[in-house]
This record gives C-alpha cells, sequence and structure tokens, in this order.
C-alpha cells in the first residue's frame, strides 16, 4: 500500500514544482499540499475505504484548484502593474491541468468502487460537463453498461448530445436503445416525444431565419402578431412590381407557404401518433402516460390534432371508465373549481354543467365510494362554502343551485353504503356550514351508533355538534346536559384505545377540567385503561396530560399525589416518567430542594424499569453535575457503568 500511494504522490512533483516556480504557491505551502495529499491517499488504499473518503478528497481536490486560479490571477495582475509581459510566463503549463485531470481520477476510482451508486455516477457526469475535459462519452457509455435499467441515464446521455454536442442522430438512437431496454418507462416515451418535437421545431425555426419558411407549429402569438402588423402597416412597405404581379407572385408565394407550414405539422402529426402508439403498447395501463400526451398536444398546433385528441380520449375511456381517477380527471378538465383562470359567469356554469354530466355518466359506471367521494369533493368546491356564511341573507347566488345536487350525492352514498369516514365527516360539515344543526347533529347520531361507532374523528365531530347545541341558548350547561355530554365521552373512550383516541381525551379533560367531579370520573376511566392498555413509551401520555391538567388547576401537591397514582400501576410508560421529572426539574432548577428530591425518586423508579436507556442516565448525571453535588454526581456515574451493559457511548466526564 504505501509503495502504491509513494509512486502516485512522485507524479505529483512536476506539478508541485511548477507551482512554485511561477509562485502560485510557497514551499511551505506545497508541504501541507503534500500532507493533505498523502493523508487521502492513505485513506484511499485502505482495505474497505468510505465513499466518503472519495468525496473528502475530491472537495479539496476542488476547492486547492480554485484557490490556484485566484492565485494565478493575482500573479498575473502584480506582473501587469510592474510592466513586465505575461504571455511567456503566465502560459498553460501541467499545473494549470493537473488539478481537473486529478478529480477526474479520483471520480473514476470512486465509481469503480461503488459501481452501483447512481448518485455518484451523475456527479462525475456533472464534473465532466462543467469542465469540458473530453471524457463526458466515456463516462456516459461506461454509467449506461453499469445502470442500463435506470431510464434517467439514458435521458441524460441524450440531452447531452442533443444539447451539447448538437447530435441529433446519436440522440435519437441513445433514446431508441433506452426505450428497448426500459420498456415500460413513462418518462422516457415523454421525454423522446418532447425530443423529436423540439427538433422539428428548430428546424422550422431555422427556415425562417433563412427566410424560406414562416411561423413555427408552437402555439403561440409571435408569427400572428406580425402579420397583423404588416397587415395593419402596408402602406409603409414600397412595391417593388407592379401591383398586379405583386398580388400574383404574393398569392403564389402564401400557397407555397401554407404547403410548407402543413408539410411540417403533418411531420409532427406522424412523430406523436408513431411515439402514441408504441408507448401506449408498451404501457397500456398507465394512465398518467395518457394525460401527459394530451398535455403536449394542447401545447402544438399540428395537422389532424383534434383527431388524434378525440382518438386519446376514446383509448383512454376504453381503458380507464373502471378507474375513479379517469372520470374525476375528465370532469375537471371541462371545469376545475381550483383553478384561478378568469372566465365569464356564463361559461363558468355551463362548464359546471358539463362536468357534472361526466360526474353522473360516471357514478352510472362506477357507483363506489371513490367516485362518489370526488363528486362531492368536486360540488363542494363549486358552492363555494366560505362564501356562503358571508352572504347576506335572502341573496342567492349561482352556485345555490348545486347545494340540493351535493347534498344528492351524500345521500345517495349513504343510501348505497359506500359511505366512508372522511366522506361522512363531510356530509357532517357541509350541514354545519349550510346552519343546519339539527340534521348535522341528527346524522351525526346515526353515523356513531352504527357503522362508525369506532371512529373518533366522527365522535369528536358528534361531541362538538351536542356542545354547540347545547350551548347555543346558555354558556353554562345545565347538570343534565353536563350528564349527556360526560356519557357520549364515556361510552367512546372506554371502547377506543387511548393512544387512537388522543384528541378526544385532550377535548374531554378541557371541557371538564372544572367540573371536579366528571374530572374525577374520567381519571378513573383512564386508570383502568391504563391499566389494561399500559401506558406509552414515546410520544403521547394521557397520564402526563392529566397531571398537566391537575398542576394547572389545583396546584403542585395535588400534581404529585396524581403522577404517584400512575406511577403506581403496573407499567406507567417511559412517558410519563419523563414529563414528572421535567416538572420536578423544572423547579429545582429555580431553588426548590424538595423538587430535587421528588426528581431523584422518580429517576431512581424510572432506572428500575428502564436500566438500559442510556438516555435516561445521561439525563439523570447532567442533572446531577447542574443541581447536586460531585458525589451525588459520581455516584451516578458509577452506577451507570456499573449497570449498562453497552458502555461504548459513555464518555467519562461528561457521561
Amino acid at each position: 500500500m504505501a509503495d502504491v500511494v509513494q509512486y502516485r504522490l512522485e507524479r505529483m512533483t512536476n506539478e508541485l514544482n511548477d507551482l512554485e516556480q511561477r509562485g502560485i504557491f510557497t514551499r511551505r505551502e506545497i508541504s501541507e499540499i503534500v500532507k493533505k495529499r498523502t493523508k487521502f491517499e492513505y485513506r484511499l488504499k485502505r482495505p474497505s475505504p468510505l465513499k466518503q473518503d472519495y468525496l473528502s478528497y475530491i472537495e479539496y481536490e476542488t476547492q486547492l484548484d480554485s484557490l490556484r486560479r485566484l492565485r494565478k490571477k493575482s500573479v498575473t495582475r502584480e506582473l501587469q502593474k510592474q510592466g513586465l509581459k505575461t504571455t511567456k510566463k503566465m502560459k498553460k503549463s501541467v499545473s494549470d491541468f493537473a488539478g481537473i485531470m486529478r478529480i477526474i481520477d479520483i471520480y473514476r476510482l470512486a465509481v469503480m468502487r461503488f459501481k452501483g451508486d447512481i448518485e455518484l455516477w451523475f456527479r462525475y457526469l456533472e464534473f465532466c460537463r462543467h469542465k469540458r475535459n473530453g471524457r463526458m462519452k466515456k463516462v456516459l457509455a461506461d454509467v449506461i453498461k453499469f445502470h442500463p435499467k435506470v431510464p434517467g441515464v439514458w435521458i441524460y446521455a441524450a440531452a447531452w448530445e442533443f444539447d451539447h454536442n448538437l447530435n441529433v442522430e446519436a440522440a435519437r438512437a441513445i433514446m431508441q436503445n433506452g426505450l428497448r431496454v426500459c420498456t415500460t418507462s413513462e418518462d422516457l416515451w415523454i421525454e423522446y416525444l418532447r425530443m423529436e418535437l423540439t427538433f422539428l421545431n428548430k428546424l422550422k425555426a431555422r427556415k425562417v431565419a433563412l427566410g424560406e419558411d414562416e411561423g413555427t407549429f408552437t402555439r403561440d402569438q409571435i408569427s400572428s402578431d406580425k402579420k397583423q402588423w404588416r397587415d395593419e402597416n402596408k402602406d409603409l412597405f414600397m412595391s417593388l412590381n407592379d401591383e398586379g404581379e405583386n398580388n400574383e407572385g404574393s398569392d403564389d408565394e402564401n400557397e407555397k407557404s401554407i404547403k410548407k407550414i402543413s408539410k411540417f405539422q403533418e411531420q409532427g402529426f406522424s412523430i406523436i401518433r408513431t411515439i402514441y402508439a408504441g408507448a401506449v403498447e408498451a404501457l397500456p395501463s398507465s394512465f398518467s402516460l395518457r394525460k401527459r400526451f394530451l398535455e403536449i398536444l394542447e401545447a402544438t398546433d399540428l395537422v389532424n390534432s383534434e383527431e388524434i385528441h378525440r382518438e386519446i380520449l376514446r383509448d383512454m375511456k376504453r381503458d380507464f371508465s373502471t378507474e375513479p381517477g379517469y372520470w374525476d380527471w375528465l370532469a375537471r378538465l371541462e371545469y376545475n373549481p381550483g383553478s384561478k383562470e378568469d372566465i365569464s359567469e356564463e361559461v363558468a356554469l355551463s362548464q359546471i354543467d358539463k362536468a357534472i354530466q361526466f360526474y353522473e355518466e360516471a357514478i352510472e359506471v362506477l357507483p363506489t365510494a371513490t367516485m362518489l367521494n370526488q363528486y362531492a369533493k368536486f360540488l363542494n368546491g363549486v358552492v363555494t362554502l366560505p362564501k356562503l356564511e358571508n352572504k347576506p341573507s335572502g341573496i342567492s347566488t349561482p352556485s345555490d343551485s348545486y347545494i340540493p345536487l351535493l347534498l344528492r350525492a351524500y345521500e345517495k352514498v349513504k343510501t348505497m353504503g359506500y359511505i366512508d369516514e372522511d366522506l361522512a365527516c363531510q356530509h357532517i360539515s357541509f350541514l354545519l356550514q349550510l346552519g343546519r344543526l339539527e340534521e348535522a347533529l341528527k346524522l351525526a347520531d346515526n353515523l356513531c351508533s352504527g357503522i362508525f361507532s369506532n371512529s373518533v374523528k366522527l365522535w369528536q365531530l358528534r361531541i362538538s355538534i351536542s356542545i354547540r347545541h347545547l350551548t347555543r341558548d346558555s354558556m353554562l350547561p345545565s347538570k343534565a346536559e353536563l350528564l349527556s355530554i360526560y356519557e357520549h365521552f364515556q361510552d367512546v373512550l372506554t371502547r377506543v384505545p387511548i393512544s387512537e383516541a388522543e384528541s378526544l381525551w385532550l377535548m374531554a379533560l378541557k371541557f371538564f377540567a372544572n367540573q371536579k367531579h366528571y374530572f374525577g370520573k374520567l381519571v378513573e376511566i383512564s386508570i383502568r385503561s391504563l391499566t389494561k392498555d399500559g401506558g406509552s413509551e414515546h410520544g403521547f401520555s394521557l397520564s402526563a396530560a392529566i397531571v398537566n391538567f391537575v398542576l394547572q388547576k389545583d396546584g403542585l401537591s395535588h400534581a404529585r399525589e396524581m403522577y404517584k397514582r400512575f406511577i403506581a400501576l403496573p407499567h406507567p410508560g417511559l412517558a410519563l416518567y419523563r414529563a414528572c421529572i421535567e416538572l420536578e426539574s423544572n423547579l429545582a432548577s429555580i431553588g426548590d430542594r424538595d423538587s430535587l428530591v421528588h426528581a431523584r425518586k422518580l429517576y431512581e423508579s424510572a432506572l428500575k424499569t428502564y436500566d438500559q436507556d442510556l438516555s435516561l442516565w445521561r439525563d439523570y448525571y447532567l442533572m446531577e453535575t447542574k443541581m447536586g453535588t460531585s458525589e451525588t454526581a459520581s455516584a451516578v456515574h458509577w452506577k451507570a457503568r456499573k449497570i449498562l451493559e453497552d458502555t461504548t457511548a459513555l464518555v467519562t466526564p461528561d457521561l
């Protein structure tokens, strides 16, 4: 290994001598460069070098070469100030190329070591493209050899040939070879189509620049604007021939230009037709591929574009009529409530009606929850509920006519048995926004007592409606109303696990925080649930939430009593210990000695169960170093080293 490193260092002699002779680096700086390179070379020659070793070496050489270029400019300026000729002294020499060649060599070693790392290959390609050192073709051939199944490799290679090497034939050959290997790559088919249309547009633009043709087949207004300007200002142009001859000549030229434009449009149509047929044959089940083809088709002006547009839509209906996504896309193609396109009210209503017709047809063909859900979401966007809430009473808007349609859609999905949790919540929320509180409450009752009896989201919505209903006349609910709300909470909290009912528990604790009787009942329910399921190790802790509510309402002594009740349970959970320790530690940090004692007891109790938790030992030790004595801190440190099975993460002064 040492011989190889020494050989590689000796090859740098000419470069380093040149840097010193030209005054770019001093002898001391060159000595540091040699030390750094020696260190990196030994890293690369060890039995199992890491990817980061190669990247660190490349980063160092890149920065060194940047510094060399800056120093060279500085030396050149100094010589120019002195009035010396710099053409001979500062001409290109070995040091100007050695840095780049070394980086390329390191990249080559890296990709040969990590052949499967496609990200590393692309970094290598980007470096070669940026430096333009003539290695690009060889690197592209290597990456294609090792990663022929990666579509991005073929796209990158074709793009380089097309954009930088200006070799359309080579780019086309690469794309076609890629499609033979990656037949099912959607991106490859789309990029191939884009490349062919771009090339055709470049040919068209070239003919326009040479004066042989007019316009392009891309949809834009540039050529039409120029033509309109020339027509409006034709009196500014002097006629060279007689008027009759000029008219006849212009007619002939117009016919020829129309034929030329039609020729290019026909070629573009032929390209789309051929590539579309091949793509559909390779990916018959790809819906997104057909959508992307339509987007490209809409952006181009081709002969018979309407024909191929209808053909693609016909094929999509034949192949994807059983997929809700197709019908939703087809309807939103007519009108999308989320779009910010500025259109008149009449046009918008017409488009909405067409979209609704598609949805109605879809529901006949595909009566599923997903389809009805998408229909309801579309109508929800059309109705624009935020405007409904703020509009003056008695004044209707055009979207009001779609409210019965949306309600009918909700009822239909409910009666057909395809309703899901999200759709049920949308239905209830819609009734609330319409101000139909009684209907919303009745619907929520039916759903919560039926198929969604364990749905936390629906129960939360149902209880919030009940609270709103009971408190609409008075801010303070009666005893009977409090009992009714508590029974709702009790019904769901005794059946749903704590891990799933976090939001409901917090809602119940907040609502009954000032009702001692019902709060106590909630605590009893929580103790039974925690005894059965145990406390959580991380994240939400119900017992810690209750302790926090008690602390805010009744003070520290009651909070301590409460957390002692929970800690006495069979499995209180690490999250509770951490919350209680944080509470006592915060108080101890402001000088409360009793809190420090309680914190120590909590740590000792937690470590009986979680004796292999390194972070718990570390927090205990840090607390003792900050608020305890050196003796207590040393005792915790010694105990941790004795108990922990893995002590590699422990450092003597910091644990």
